[in-house]
């Protein structure tokens, strides 16, 4: 183990059982926030009636001669599906409305100070960016007026050794570049046992006891002191919140692929973010960084055990976030989350490729959470944010078996996937589909997936983001609709790369623990082909299916991207700002009117980068 590290000031850290009900006797009774309950109305109420009338809808549609069980599976899955799409749009417009109401001016802060410790867990990172963000943080947290302590720890769980003696040479670089005006430490663990879940464990049960609060960063995160001064000024004033959560804003992405989720994250995100927030209250939940929690509330209630599954025995549970949210939320703790703290930042995959990857231990984690969906003591919400983010996955398969029923139904009863291997009409009395009813299922299905992106659109400008931050009027219309476009693309193929995750995770593979590519790893054309191979596949199936007349031509926008999965992967990673004009594409305020903190940190890299490369070339006496 390599530590530059202050002396030890232990704090208890038990893990929680759950099948046991807890409640910490330290955290303070609170009230759920005036109106809560109206807004929880708002959004689910809607939701409910509207997948209810379509389930009518459909059920006359079917119900010819009778419903069978297969019908009525369809059914179903048209109603689970639409549900989840519904409650989105009815999120985002709860959002939206929220955000036109008059703005209340707030009582000012009781604020006192808080010795926090600034956390970020790293593992096999480019120590340039960490460091450099890191820098830039504290030099904006020391220039700026405020009462609390800020101490950074950077806890290594690096198990590349060339990896971390640079990430030594970039701590003592750090180190003299603060020249005690803000204190730097530095850990790595000898072994990285539960991974990020053990590194903060082992931080908490050594030095814990001596900070008040930890706000938790991620290797690629980047927050403006104004940010990390908020979310410890409201976590200072307010004694019942165990966990206050911030909206990390994506940045740094060149390539098409990461634009588009950057573009996305801005513009529509926010009104999501919103009210989510609303709805959620005190209830809210933990995406596993740019969030500061109440050290000894954490410690104390938020031990995350082993897990017993069908599948394994003492597993780790993967996505820790969700769960210790809940689990602080159970123990009596507030979960609070503030969308409208802005700088707070985080980095996106590059490619296709690497999102997916990414995705893949993502999908495994979430679907985890349906074994922990029982545990005693968990807030309604709690449950209903742990089960969303299961469904969230579950959906892709759902999707792909209703894609899969309108392909084998085909154009007509006479000319359909059964009749043309077979030879015989299906035993089920089908509807007959014509022209107009798969222009209604296309534009439906369509229409409510872009619902929110539209939704969003119109709130430019209550959500903090200004047209100037994303090029003016007339680049964000160009923007908007290249970012449809490329997601539209984009969607089939990830509905099938999902599909596939949740069958490798129910098949019992093991994803591996790697440090996420920020910036698009290089694939060879045959990495694509090998890689999306089960699109391709499927797109050819179904446009023979078309070309043989027994597939829907109106299938043909999926059937496109399916087909073109390889070339629409291999553009993913395509750099934008070789140019002009394509850097703007997409842009936010990165690229058209950067935030101090995002310049600051893009300097402060360079010059670690500078000053480790000279250390390189110092010859050795």
């Amino acid at each position: 183990m390599t530590q530059f590290m202050p002396p030890n000031q232990p704090l208890a850290h038990p893990k929680q059982n759950l099948r046991r009900d807890y409640h910490d006797q330290q955290a303070p009774d609170f009230r759920p926030t005036t109106g809560v309950s109206w807004w929880r109305g708002l959004v689910f109420v809607p939701a409910f009636l509207t997948t209810f009338g379509l389930i009518m809808v459909f059920t006359d549609f079917f119900a010819m001669d009778g419903l069978t069980w297969f019908e009525t599976g369809l059914i179903t899955l048209i109603a689970l599906t639409f549900f989840w799409i519904s409650l989105s749009v009815s999120t985002v417009t709860a959002g939206i409305l929220n955000l036109l109401r008059p703005e209340r001016p707030r009582a000012a802060l009781n604020v006192t100070p808080l010795k926090t410790a600034l956390l970020v867990p790293v593992y096999n990172e480019d120590p340039i960016e960490v460091f450099g963000n890191a820098a830039a943080m504290l030099n904006q947290l020391n220039n700026a007026a405020h009462v609390h302590d800020f101490t950074l720890f950077i806890l290594s769980d690096t198990r590349d050794d060339m990896i971390a003696l640079k990430e030594c040479q970039a701590f003592a670089e750090l180190r003299s570049r603060m020249d005690g005006r803000m204190q730097v430490y530095y850990r790595r663990r000898a072994d990285n046992t539960d991974r990020k879940v053990g590194n903060l464990a082992d931080w908490v049960e050594h030095w814990g006891g001596g900070y008040e609060a930890m706000l938790v960063l991620d290797a690629d995160s980047l927050m403006s002191a104004e940010a990390i001064i908020a979310l410890t000024d409201e976590m200072s004033a307010d004694s019942s919140a165990g966990l206050i959560q911030s909206v990390p804003q994506l940045f740094g992405a060149d390539t098409l692929f990461g634009r588009v989720q950057q573009f996305s994250n801005t513009v529509y995100g926010a009104v999501l973010a919103e009210g989510l927030a609303k709805w959620a209250d005190r209830e809210g939940n933990y995406w596993g960084h740019n969030a500061i929690i109440r050290t000894a509330a954490f410690a104390a209630s938020a031990g995350l055990p082993k897990l017993d599954t069908f599948r394994s025995k003492g597993a780790l549970i993967l996505s820790h976030d969700f769960v210790e949210a809940g689990l602080l939320r159970r123990a009596g703790w507030a979960v609070r989350f503030l969308p409208r703290v802005k700088g707070s930042y985080e980095e996106v995959p590059g490619n296709l490729i690497d999102y997916v990857r990414r995705d893949r231990r993502w999908c495994q984690g979430n679907l985890q959470h349906l074994n922990i969906l029982g545990s005693k003591g968990f807030h309604t919400v709690t449950r209903f944010h742990l089960f969303h983010g299961a469904m969230s996955y579950l959906l892709s398969p759902a999707w792909f078996i209703l894609l899969a029923v309108w392909a084998v139904i085909g154009v007509s009863a006479e000319e359909n996937v059964i009749t043309y291997f077979t030879g015989d009409n299906p035993q089920v009395a089908w509807p007959e589909i014509g022209h107009a009813n798969n222009l209604f299922i296309l534009f439906f299905m369509y229409g409510m997936l872009l619902a929110p992106k539209f939704l969003g659109a119109t709130a430019i400008g209550r959500t903090g983001v200004s047209l100037r931050d994303l090029g003016g009027p007339v680049q964000f219309v160009f923007s908007f609709v290249t970012e449809i476009v490329v997601s539209v693309l984009f969607a089939p193929i990830l509905m099938v790369q999902q599909t596939l995750a949740v069958a490798r995770t129910y098949l019992g593979f093991k994803e591996k623990w790697i440090p996420q590519s920020r910036h698009g790893a290089r694939y060879s054309l045959l990495d694509h082909v090998k890689f999306h191979a089960a699109e391709t596949i499927i797109g050819a199936a179904l446009v023979f299916g078309m070309y043989e007349g027994i597939i829907t031509l109106w299938l043909s926008p999926i059937a496109i991207s399916l087909l073109g999965a390889v070339f629409f992967s291999y553009i993913s990673g395509v750099k934008l700002d070789r140019f002009e004009w394509t850097r703007r594409q997409m842009g936010t305020a990165e690229v058209f009117n950067a935030p101090s903190i995002i310049r600051a940190a893009k300097r402060e890299r360079l010059r670690l980068k500078r000053a480790l490369d000279e250390a390189d070339h110092v010859p050795a006496e």
